[in-house]
């Protein structure tokens, strides 16, 4: 299996095409949807689902595009069914001055073990950053996808509508430093870290 990512959108979010088999996952296509139909194509995918890990803005930029172009579903956790729609809710007025804005997505991702076409991973709910933020965990290859909850030596902001510091740091040290120290997290800013590494040097939680 293999994880793509690319850094797209006003804010520079990770998207990441995970593919293997010729099929392949769309997480977090947050703009530049030319850029994401580009690898693609390129690469000869067929494209299965788009997931998400939280609905802010810069998460969400391609989603439209990108379901339209592959007739694909869209998956989100339940807690942020109504954020696609709602700039005031996924932030994209506060911080861009327009709304970004996607249709419904057609399924709820619930925690716990999930399978899409050859891909089976699970579903961890990892609350903080957003009420509904999840983390995307593939245990057979020991990789992570953490949106912006863990990030290298660094953590999701906690000061918009719906993050809890407190919240974050439970998901991150009860959840995420759960999994085996080897486990390669792929976060939604930035270069992408381990969780042996993050429990020893992130200097906003670590667990030595």
């Amino acid at each position: 299996m293999n994880i793509q990512g690319m850094s797209l959108g006003p804010l520079g979010a990770n998207c990441y095409i995970v593919y293997k088999n010729e099929e392949a996952l769309i997480v977090d296509p947050g703009g530049e949807a030319e850029a994401i139909i580009h690898f693609i194509d390129q690469h000869q995918l067929k494209p299965q689902a788009i997931l998400l890990t939280h609905a802010h803005f810069d998460h969400i930029g391609a989603v439209d595009a990108i379901r339209k172009r592959y007739h694909i579903d869209v998956y989100i956790h339940d807690q942020e069914r109504d954020w696609l729609a709602e700039s005031s809710l996924n932030r994209s007025r506060l911080f861009t001055g327009e709304d970004i804005v996607t249709a419904p997505a057609e399924h709820y991702l619930d925690e716990g073990s999930m399978r899409i076409g050859n891909f089976h991973f699970e579903v961890m709910h990892t609350p903080g950053h957003s009420p509904g933020s999840v983390s995307f965990v593939f245990h057979d290859q020991k990789k992570v996808i953490s949106g912006d909850v863990l990030f290298f030596q660094g953590i999701g902001r906690t000061d918009l509508p719906g993050g809890d510091r407190d919240i974050l740091e439970v998901s991150i040290k009860k959840r995420l430093y759960s999994l085996s120290d080897t486990y390669t997290v792929y976060p939604g800013h930035g270069p992408n870290t381990t969780i042996g590494s993050e429990k020893q040097n992130n200097p906003f939680v670590y667990s030595k």
